[in-house]
């Protein structure tokens, strides 16, 4: 039983949305003709959705404001990376002229982010910011047509359900709005956007 607890710890450590993010990026980039224009384009992505991000979890220990907040602390400034990496990437999406699918990507991530924090924060109701980067590779899998990818992915996201239920990080309905949260964004996004254009 100990075996399996810290398999399913490492399955939340490998998991956490920014790895994932960068891993929807190299899968998209090499499979979908035109959704980054240039190296460029790619470079800042990944940077800003996955790197930037990701760089919460080491420099935890350098803000006062977050340092000695342990697990809680490390969440919260998880997000607000989140949500200034998705806001640079849009930012940057404009200054650079981006792809319909680039944008569709960024505004993905943002609205997802920026949801988790207004309910977390806000209406204080705990959405799994976990489960929503767990699922935003799916969906955006799902939009453009990466099927097999999509499989793969929601496997993938049965097993970060899976993990963090038995840590007791997250209940399941937790889970259930964070995992919501970008697949409803990408139905309302991709009415915005035409692909085939």
């Amino acid at each position: 039983m100990e075996r399996l607890e810290k398999v399913y710890k490492v399955i939340r450590v490998i998991t956490v949305a920014p790895v994932l993010a960068l891993i929807m990026a190299g899968l998209t980039a090499g499979r979908c003709e035109g959704i980054f224009p240039s190296t460029w384009h790619l470079a800042y992505s990944m940077f800003f959705l996955g790197i930037l991000p990701l760089l919460a979890y080491p420099l935890q220990k350098y803000i006062p404001a977050y340092k000695d907040q342990g697990r809680e602390g490390q969440r919260n400034l998880a997000i607000l990376f989140a949500v200034a990496g998705f806001t640079m990437g849009c930012v940057m999406s404009f200054a650079f002229p981006a792809s319909d699918g680039l944008w569709v990507i960024f505004l993905e991530y943002f609205c997802g982010a920026l949801a988790v924090l207004i309910f977390n924060k806000g209406f204080h109701i705990r959405l799994s910011g976990h489960a929503c980067g767990a699922l935003a590779p799916v969906a955006l899998f799902l939009y453009f047509g990466l099927y097999g990818a999509a499989a793969a992915g929601t496997v993938l996201a049965v097993l970060v359900f899976v993990a963090s239920i038995e840590t007791k990080r997250h209940t399941f309905f937790q889970l259930l709005g964070g995992g919501l949260v970008p697949l409803i964004s990408i139905v309302v996004i991709g009415q915005f956007f035409d692909l085939s254009a």
